[in-house]
């Protein structure tokens, strides 16, 4: 297997876990303002898009391996420890990582996410069959479909232009079904409520006060029970708002891993 990733910039390196079915394209908002500060690494997780290798039927794609494989592209590069940022199904990995690998964390960043489990508070079900089929997987119709609840309703009318590029990346971005469906199998399995205090990085916990996706309470939820860990809510803000509202985004996590 090879990996896909790239950085971008110098400084305190900074790891992008890209969400749910997605990969390195995702953060096309971060990249130029937070490459100012920091070294950003992205990357495609196992078998998205340009990090091909071979399917089998025995699951290898998973949370726990996707946060190993972070450990290897940080041992590529030399890096010995590194702020984490993960968003929704990256949060998930972002936990597996500062839980199994403290010594290579410095902050760590959680984003419309949660700790899962029994007590993760769901989408509605409309938004949950949305996720689920796996039919016409990379088409364009498919595609957008999935991708609408992740968006404000507002956002999704007024910027076509910014909805169409997310679209047409994902598009371009091929996600086999096998991986589709482990990494949704790995997801649905993910439970850390009664791990999550042992994280000992300082951590900051962001999330949209609209998100259809991973509605707010979980990420309320996470912060109570990460004892170093700050709570901020966007207003207005979606299960993307770190496209829909960018600037206070990148801003955000600028200000939180720049401060003494």
């Amino acid at each position: 297997m090879k990996l896909f990733y790239e950085t971008h910039g110098t400084g305190e390196p900074l790891v992008l876990i890209p969400g749910f079915a997605s990969g390195a394209w995702s953060w096309f908002e971060q990249i130029e303002e937070l490459s100012k500060h920091f070294q950003i690494i992205t990357f495609d997780p196992r078998g998205v898009s340009h990090s091909k290798f071979e399917i089998t039927e025995t699951p290898i794609v998973s949370i726990n391996l996707i946060a190993e494989d972070i450990c290897q592209i940080l041992d590529e590069l030399k890096i010995e420890k590194a702020n984490v940022l993960g968003t929704s199904f990256g949060g998930f990995v972002a936990q597996e990582f500062a839980l199994n690998h403290t010594n290579r964390l410095n902050k760590l960043i959680l984003a419309c996410t949660s700790f899962g489990g029994a007590n993760h508070v769901p989408p509605s079900m409309e938004v949950l069959m949305s996720f689920a089929s796996t039919e016409s997987l990379n088409s364009s119709e498919r595609i957008r479909r999935y991708i609408q609840p992740a968006f404000t309703d507002e956002f999704w009318q007024n910027n076509k232009a910014t909805v169409e590029k997310v679209c047409s990346l994902r598009e371009e971005n091929i996600v086999p079904e096998p991986v589709y469906f482990q990494q949704l199998q790995s997801a649905m399995a993910f439970d850390k409520q009664k791990e999550v205090s042992k994280i000992k990085a300082e951590t900051l916990v962001i999330t949209g006060i609209n998100d259809r996706v991973v509605p707010m309470q979980n990420s309320v939820n996470l912060s109570n029970l990460i004892p170093n860990s700050k709570l901020e809510i966007v207003e207005n803000g979606s299960h993307l708002f770190f496209i829909e509202q960018a600037k206070e985004f990148n801003d955000t996590v600028t200000k939180f891993l720049t401060k003494n």
